[in-house]
């Protein structure tokens, strides 16, 4: 399968796993959400890597590499996400981690020497317009869902937001390299979520109360949180890195931001109102992104 539709199958995970993280987000805090979703991904992923002999391609010298960038984009960034997702909402978090494809492509320009020329650029640039045109214009004017309403003070959402995005972006671009030495994309997830676990558990450890459950974990919430892990983080994470492999880390990034577009019927069964016209037109320029890059 083409890296393009890999990138694309996993913004769908992402998308269908905010239907289950953010209720039982709202309710633990970010922290032991991330925490017992690191838990179950990471049970997953070994027991696939087990399984399948994957283990077998992690190399002792990739372990620094893959622990560090499961720090930086799993431990950091999804818990920054999850605490900005908890003060604006999906819809709003949304709009600000789209960013990670910007911050990709810079990167990958300036790091790994990618550019993107011709229909490929505008592609991408529509894209990328499209995600903002429907996050940012997306909300009905009488819309007063709970998840539409800021929880604390606006900046501190917003930075939260663009520091998930930005920690995504040098996590995966970090992993580029490695990932063409034909590492398995499913134990070096494996890998990337044990370390972000560890890195969780010392700071619980530490005992400080900002990575205290709000309240007792119930059944229900450990069957949402297992839901998001297997989804968002044992199968999304790992069709990025698979797409890593062979495909242009700039454009693979740019092609999973448009999880806020295929977020739009998820919100639209929660809110059970169809989206603002914003969203329809920046949908349609996402789709016509989307096929001007796959066309490449």
């Amino acid at each position: 399968m083409r890296p393009e539709a890999l990138a694309l199958l996993a913004a769908a995970c992402w998308a269908v796993a905010a239907l289950f993280s953010a209720p039982a987000s709202q309710r633990l805090g970010a922290f032991t959400f991330s925490r017992w979703r690191m838990l179950f991904a990471s049970l997953i992923l070994w027991t696939i890597a087990l399984a399948t002999g994957g283990w077998r391609t992690l190399d002792a010298s990739a372990f620094g590499l893959l622990a560090v960038s499961g720090v930086i984009g799993i431990f950091i960034g999804d818990t920054a996400l999850f605490a900005c997702m908890n003060r604006l909402g999906p819809r709003r978090s949304g709009v600000l981690f789209a960013t990670h494809a910007l911050f990709s492509a810079v990167m990958a320009w300036l790091f790994l020497g990618e550019t993107l020329w011709g229909w490929a650029l505008v592609g991408s640039g529509l894209l990328v317009g499209g995600v903002m045109l429907a996050i940012v214009w997306g909300r009905r004017g009488d819309e007063h869902h709970g998840w539409e309403q800021t929880q604390g003070r606006l900046a501190v959402g917003v930075m939260l937001g663009l520091l998930a995005a930005l920690c995504q972006s040098v996590a995966t671009l970090m992993l580029k390299p490695l990932m063409t030495t034909g590492i398995d994309a499913v134990a070096g997830s494996a890998m990337r979520m044990s370390m972000a676990l560890l890195a969780h558990g010392l700071l619980f450890a530490t005992g400080w109360a900002g990575a205290r459950s709000l309240a007792p974990l119930r059944w229900k919430d450990a069957a949402l949180i297992f839901g998001s892990a297997a989804v968002a983080m044992a199968l999304g994470m790992t069709l990025i890195l698979q797409a890593m492999k062979h495909g242009q880390a700039g454009l693979v990034a740019v092609l999973s931001s448009v999880t806020p577009i295929l977020i739009l019927p998820v919100l639209w069964l929660v809110y059970r109102r169809r989206p603002a016209v914003g969203a329809w037109l920046g949908a349609l320029l996402a789709v016509a992104g989307t096929a001007l890059i796959l066309g490449v």
